[in-house]
Order: structure tokens, then sequence, then C-alpha cells
């Protein structure tokens, strides 16, 4: 049985919740999200409180009732707080520009790099070597992070590229001759 589908999730105030049917739509100061629930879970509203159970005592529906009690979290979470990620840039003329709807890359190669920026995340550059990532989809958020690190992945040896800006790079020794 799952634990986490136990467990409440509490609204915060300014946060609107719409169930009709199976379908989920969340309103709040950071934005709007939507989504569909599973056949096999049950959710009910109490006041501010979200209660969710399986339609059943099979496992898989437990299972399915945890993963939705996640998802709407995760969504209550990111309409009222939203969700954010940090990368740095290490190396020597590695910058990061925010034009509009346009982050401007130099990452040591021969060509910018112009990354289109989704819709419903936002992305600032406080500095020329920090890039952060904002919105209220948390499965959007770390997607475009991981696809703005995927440009020049850190290396172990000097540790220049794009990394998480709370991320560890484990470093190799050089060569002996």
């Amino acid at each position: 049985m799952s634990r986490i589908a136990k467990n409440p999730i509490s609204v915060p105030k300014g946060t609107d919740i719409n169930l009709s049917g199976n379908s989920v739509s969340i309103k709040g100061p950071k934005g709007q999200m939507s989504m569909d629930l599973h056949d096999s879970v049950e959710m009910t509203q109490d006041g501010d409180v979200l209660k969710f159970k399986p339609r059943g005592e099979a496992r898989m529906a437990w299972a399915m009732t945890g993963t939705m009690r996640s998802l709407v979290n995760n969504m209550v979470t990111g309409v009222s707080a939203g969700f954010e990620k940090k990368l740095t840039l290490v190396g020597v003329g590695y910058r990061a520009q925010a034009k509009g709807q346009v982050l401007n890359l130099a990452l040591g190669f021969s060509h910018p790099i112009d990354y289109a920026v989704p819709e419903g995340i936002k992305i600032e550059t406080p500095s020329q070597t920090e890039v952060v990532v904002s919105g209220c989809d948390k499965q959007k958020v770390g997607q475009v992070a991981a696809e703005i690190r995927a440009f020049r992945p850190p290396e172990p040896y000097k540790g220049k590229g794009v990394k998480y800006a709370d991320e560890h790079i484990i470093r190799k020794e050089a060569k002996k001759k």
C-alpha cells in the first residue's frame, strides 16, 4: 500500500481547485494547470484539503493513487510558489544572455547557441554565468534545464561546462607522463 497516497494535500489560500469527473484544474497566482486523473483513483475535496483513495484494493490502484497524489501536489505547489532550477556556466568565455523568449549561449563552440524558450517557462540571467529557469510545471522546468545543460555537460578534468548550481563534479586526475 502506498504511504504517499494516504497523506492529504493542504491547499494554500489564493489557489482554486475545480473537479469535474476525472479531470482536475488548479488555478493560482503563478499560473493555471490541469490534468486527467487515472481511472482507478478517486479524489475528494474537504474545504482546503485534498484526499486520495483507490477505487479498489488492487496493488496497481494503490500505486496509481500515490502517483496521482504526487502529481497533483506538484501542481498545487507550482501554481502557488513555482519551481526553479539554477544553472552555472564554468569556463573561460562561457556566457549566457536572455533576450525575450530566446536564450543566447556562448559555450566555446565556433557558433553561438540560440535556445527558444518553451511557453510557460521563464528564463533569467542574473549574471553572465548564471541561468535561472522557473515556471509552474515541475516536469517542464526540469526538462528545459536538462536541455540547456546538454549543450555542454561538465567534463571531469577541469569541470568546464554547464552544471546545476548544487551539482558536485567528481574530478579526475590528469594523465601522468
